[in-house]
């Protein structure tokens, strides 16, 4: 299994361009490296899932680990917000809504990201220097 050591691992949507450009976003705020990333569709990610024993046909949540939790959805967001720097960090006070309500939002724009943002034909290739951030 792949050491979760002082690292927390994000798994995205490969295809989604609103996914895509949101790790692009956490890279760039992320200034400790604290996230590593694979997308849903790599065989890195099948084995995190297994490991975790989360079924691996659903691709419209974001899902985050740290310290050997899963975190999906809208939870996900406001635990990777609490390690971007600046003001991002302050997002994790919406944790006070209730979960329904957040994830109820978040499904919405989910079941609306391809519509909205469109989608790749493939996954993104992270260029040469930040392939230490993604899994294979």
């Amino acid at each position: 299994m792949i050491n979760l050591e002082n690292k927390s691992i994000i798994l995205f949507d490969g295809v989604c361009n609103l996914c895509n450009n949101s790790v692009q976003f956490i890279i760039k705020n992320d200034k400790k490296h604290h996230f590593i990333f694979t997308s849903l569709q790599s065989d890195a990610a099948q084995e995190v899932l297994l490991h975790f024993k989360l079924k691996n046909s659903n691709f419209d949540s974001i899902i985050l680990i740290q310290n050997n939790k899963v975190y999906q959805k809208s939870t996900a967001i406001l635990h990777i917000s609490r390690h971007l720097t600046g003001f991002w960090k302050l997002n994790y006070v919406f944790i006070i809504i209730p979960k329904f309500i957040r994830d109820f939002v978040y499904t919405f724009i989910a079941k609306n990201r391809y519509k909205w943002f469109g989608k790749r034909d493939t996954c993104m290739l992270p260029t040469q220097k930040l392939k230490t951030r993604f899994l294979d």
